[in-house]
């Protein structure tokens, strides 16, 4: 992906944007680039991490990457996506640091139609009118809960890592803080201070993203269910509508033999 994509990091426009396709499983390996990324799939789900976070991209979503932040891609299904790589100079207001957005049609039309430009597009015709567009689009875009934000102290991140492993882990705060040598008020406190979510509500965020990933890979959803901490898929359903968007949620309901529900 590094070799590709290094023309895209050096021509003289502020935003390039490289569409790409991915077979199931594939990965980008750890890699980052002197330009900010908006990493947009527009079909299959694709999981992301750093040092400080993983983040899920199902389709019609897109991550925001600063420059040279070092992550790793990994495609769950066949994956298309397409990249806006954006020059320093031209980010601005922009998010400065990770975060899920949802992708409005125009933004997606927009990407869309400057892949399909010059590379070296004309600046003061249709190409620079669509860069400038996307850079608009991408400031006002909304955030979205698909983030599962990490910490940085040592006995917190035990903890994460331990259920990032094994999401099915049923141990209590209680029981977490006598394995990592730290007060059940301290844990409480540094979780709530440093990703913003208690641990109860990163723990369930992460079974859901967790989950997510397991049904693009196309896994019956009660083994799902187990595999990520739930005794049956009913309290699944339940955490994936109460953190998610019903038209993510939707596989979830389908297996359950509920009708989806579609935006209009």
């Amino acid at each position: 992906m590094r070799g590709e994509s290094e023309a895209y990091q050096t021509v003289p426009r502020a935003v390039a944007v490289m569409p790409r396709s991915y077979e199931a499983g594939a990965s980008t390996g750890w890699h980052s680039h002197p330009r900010a990324q908006l990493l947009y799939a527009t079909a299959g789900l694709t999981l992301v991490r750093a040092e400080d976070g993983t983040w899920v991209l199902p389709a019609r979503h897109a991550l925001w990457i600063p420059p040279r932040l070092s992550h790793e891609v990994r495609m769950h299904g066949a994956v298309s996506m397409c990249s806006a790589y954006i020059a320093p100079e031209a980010v601005g207001v922009l998010p400065v640091g990770c975060r899920v957005l949802e992708v409005s049609s125009l933004l997606a039309s927009a990407l869309e139609a400057l892949s399909a430009e010059p590379m070296l597009y004309d600046e003061a015709g249709r190409g620079g009118h669509l860069a400038a567009l996307i850079l608009d689009e991408i400031a006002r875009a909304p955030e979205t809960a698909l983030t599962l934000p990490l910490p940085r102290d040592p006995r917190l991140r035990r903890i994460c890592d331990a259920l990032l492993k094994d999401p099915a882990l049923d141990i209590d705060l209680d029981g977490w803080a006598e394995r990592v040598g730290a007060s059940r008020r301290t844990l409480t406190r540094g979780f709530r201070a440093e990703t913003g979510l208690s641990f109860g509500d990163w723990r369930s965020r992460l079974r859901v993203l967790r989950a997510l990933t397991m049904a693009s890979d196309g896994v019956p959803l009660q083994q799902i269910a187990r595999a990520v901490g739930y005794l049956d898929q009913r309290p699944l359903r339940i955490a994936a509508r109460r953190l998610l968007d019903r038209t993510i949620a939707a596989p979830f309901d389908r297996a359950a033999g509920k009708p989806a529900v579609t935006r209009r």
